[in-house]
């Protein structure tokens, strides 16, 4: 029994798998956490961009889009 344990202590076949699943996993939870921080940084700053344009009558229409033709003319 002894030995038994002693080549599976000195066995490093699987060493690398086990490193690579660790490695994933913390870079996993890196990007987790670098994703929220993203995510309420941006929202603070949707919120006063929205803010600053509403106090100054600039608004984006109802869809959103840069150069979007909403307004008609009159002849």
């Amino acid at each position: 029994m002894i030995k038994f344990i002693k080549n599976f202590r000195e066995d490093e076949s699987g060493a690398v798998t086990v490193d690579w699943v660790v490695l994933t996993a913390a870079v996993a939870a890196l990007a987790g956490v670098v994703y929220t921080g993203i995510q309420s940084g941006t929202s603070g700053l949707v919120t006063t961009t929205s803010s600053y344009l509403t106090g100054t009558g600039t608004s984006l229409g109802t869809t959103g889009a840069i150069g979007s033709s909403s307004t008609t003319t009159t002849e």
